[in-house]
Order: C-alpha cells, then structure tokens, then sequence
C-alpha cells in the first residue's frame, strides 16, 4: 500500500535504475494492453539516451515515472508516463507530468506533444484534466487507428 504523503519528484535521466525499472513494468503493462500492436508501438519507445526523466517516490520506493524528448523546434514530447497500480489515483501522475512541463518551460520549450492509445482511457483523463487537446496524429502515429494524439501549450 503507498501511503497518501505527497510524492518526492527527481530529476534524471535514462540511466537511473529506478526510472529504467519503472520503464520495464510500463512496457509489460502495455505488451498486455496492446496485444499484437506492441512490437509496432515498442520501436518508437526505447530509452536510450533521454536526457530529462523524473522519477516519483512516496516512502522512498519509486512510485512513478515519465520523460520528455526534443520533438522539434521548441516542441518535446512527453514519453514512458507511468504509475504502479497501487499507485495510482493518489496524484503522482499529475506530479510527474507537471514536473516534465515545468523542466521543458525551463529549458525554454513552449509546448508539449504526446501518444497514447485509446487502450490507456485512464491516461486520456489524465492528460485531458491537465490541460492536453486532441491533434491530428502525427509523426508515426499517423493513420494509427488506436493512437491519440494530443498537445498542450507549456
């Protein structure tokens, strides 16, 4: 059980143990989500090399992740979000995502792009409660029948 104390955010990168654990347990939730599509979504999700991750914690065990990526211009996208169940509903995925915004604004990054697959509806609210708008798809995800597209000004 995670306690309801407000969650430690650290800035990181790809090679944190944690965040990269964290990573492994999101990548088998959504090989089981995503059936047959997850090898096509699973090339376009590796973490080699990201340079802004946040790792959450409550009670000193890593709780939940997400990172951003230069998309293009002054535009990332927000990638690899992430909560353990037993984690969830408790407001560490709002506290990730606004942690990423807030490192992309420093950065001098005005707006942020995401995928998530109409699979993932608790990701939708989350992402629509925080202020994320529905675009076309983009990029690689274009014509992705089960892909959702959105970006919010940071």
């Amino acid at each position: 059980m995670i306690s309801q104390h407000r969650p430690t955010i650290r800035r990181t990168d790809s090679s944190d143990p944690d965040f990269r654990e964290l990573v492994a347990l999101l990548d088998a939730e959504l090989a089981e989500r995503d059936g047959d599509e997850h090898p096509f979504y699973a090339q376009f999700n590796k973490i080699d090399l990201i340079r802004h991750a946040v790792v959450a914690t409550v009670d000193g065990e890593a709780v939940g992740c997400g990172a951003y990526k230069p998309y293009e211009g002054d535009i990332v996208e927000i990638k690899r979000m992430f909560v353990r169940p037993r984690g969830r509903g408790k407001g560490i995925a709002v506290a990730v995502l606004d942690e990423l915004e807030r490192w992309a604004r420093e950065e001098g990054y005005s707006s942020a792009v995401l995928e998530t697959g109409f699979k993932q509806p608790e990701a939708i609210r989350l992402y629509e409660k925080s202020g994320y708008v529905r675009i076309p798809n983009y990029g690689q995800y274009a014509g992705v029948a089960n892909s959702l597209c959105m970006r919010k000004d940071l």
